[in-house]
């Protein structure tokens, strides 16, 4: 597997497909790594284009350079690690595709870098405006326990001393019971092993209610993203009917936010991990999407 080294990280990820084609990157989301891509990245690969899937920061092989970085888990960050990634590879135009914290990262692109981002395809997560995060309505806040959970100190040990059983509790529970294989999770979760899983896990969700320490390298970033409201990058938005992390309904009224295009895909029997779950229906329609 190639890797590359930015400032901060060395990533690891697959470039596969031709050479000369579109590129669309693949960005995984949590709790999952590149292998939510195996049956949707082929079809892409057949039908012309380059992919580009790397692990992201805390997941799988990809390694801090440096002890004393901090593990930032903000959607600014893993956004500017894929530019990173595609300066390195000398790409400068590119489209994406993402799934949960993937997804963020794809808005983020196209909020933050429009002239480089061609099309983007975001799966199971809402854009959020101006980088925000509102305390949700009661019954969306009774789904993101797990977020509530590790704002507590107990909850954020309990997450350090198992975060494969941690993980494993979203997959029994975002999606219809025995979508999954007890042996594919096994596979994935060997990302959840990566000793700075649990730090940008914690990051990524207590940085957004509470004061943590931040990689003060992304706040001209996030002081652009609290400025933009709107995407002007055509998007398809996939949401799963059977997700109980993001339903359906979190996904409503959320075409004004888009002035250059967007369509909502609603997958039926599908829960929060649509790659997984749908994976010819998904590439069959980034496939669509992309080529237009």
């Amino acid at each position: 597997m190639p890797t590359i080294k930015t400032d901060l990280l060395e990533i690891f990820f697959y470039d596969e497909g031709p050479r000369n084609g579109p590129v669309v990157f693949l960005l995984h989301g949590w709790p999952d790594d590149i292998r939510a891509w195996t049956h949707v990245a082929p079809l892409l690969n057949t039908a012309g284009f380059r992919t580009i899937i790397p692990y992201m920061r805390g997941f799988g092989p990809t390694r801090f350079l440096s002890k004393d970085s901090v593990r930032d888990g903000r959607g600014v960050a893993l956004a500017q690690d894929t530019i990173d990634l595609a300066d390195a590879l000398g790409i400068t135009s590119f489209s994406v595709a993402g799934h949960d914290w993937g997804a963020r990262a794809a808005y983020l692109l196209a909020a933050l870098w429009p002239s480089r981002i061609s099309k983007i395809a975001a799966m199971a997560l809402a854009f959020q405006p101006r980088g925000e995060f509102p305390i949700p309505s009661f019954p969306q806040a009774r789904l993101f326990w797990y977020q509530w959970f590790m704002c507590t100190d107990g909850g954020a040990a309990a997450v350090k001393r198992d975060p494969v059983g941690f993980s494993k509790i979203q997959w029994d529970t975002w999606s219809p019971e025995g979508w999954y294989k007890e042996e594919e999770f096994e596979k994935t979760a060997e990302s959840f092993r990566n000793p700075d899983w649990p730090a940008i896990t914690l990051h990524g969700y207590r940085s957004r209610f509470l004061h943590e320490p931040v990689d003060h390298r992304y706040d001209e970033l996030q002081h652009r993203m609290g400025a933009i409201a709107q995407l002007k990058i055509p998007a398809l938005v996939f949401s799963g009917d059977s997700d109980t992390c993001d339903p359906p309904d979190s996904f409503e009224e959320m075409d004004h936010s888009f002035t250059g295009g967007y369509e909502l895909l609603t997958l039926e029997g599908t829960g929060h991990f649509p790659p997984r779950e749908a994976p010819d229906i998904v590439a069959k329609a980034l496939v669509r999407h992309f080529a237009a």
